[in-house]
């Protein structure tokens, strides 16, 4: 589960009971947003597309804004961003950790 799966067009889902929790960590998924890929694996009010942004110098991934750091990112190191508010970025690093990180320490790719 949680796989890149992108169901047939057309196609219909049934609910078939408890779900899984997917481990916040590593899946990009919030209670109000996930990630596109993952349209049809979760229910959210919003799926989007990652906008692909850098580091700018080496800078912490955090569990939550203000929160403990779970992974940390070298000058120019992808971060894709799935929401930006309140100061923070969250998103995923490519394969890798799900978290936040301060915006004014990301720039945007062309």
């Amino acid at each position: 589960m949680f796989e890149n799966q992108v169901p047939a067009l057309g196609a219909s889902f049934a609910l078939s009971g408890p779900a899984a929790k997917p481990d916040p960590a590593h899946v990009p998924v919030r209670g109000d947003v996930a990630h596109i890929r993952l349209a049809g694996q979760v229910f959210v009010p919003h799926y989007v597309v990652p906008m692909p942004h850098r580091a700018m110098g080496e800078t912490k991934v955090l569990r939550a804004p203000g929160g403990e750091a779970i992974a940390s990112l070298n000058a120019g190191a992808q971060f894709d961003v799935l929401d930006l508010a309140g100061g923070h970025a969250w998103g995923e690093i490519p394969g890798g950790m799900v978290g936040y990180i301060a915006a004014d320490q990301l720039e945007k790719l062309a």
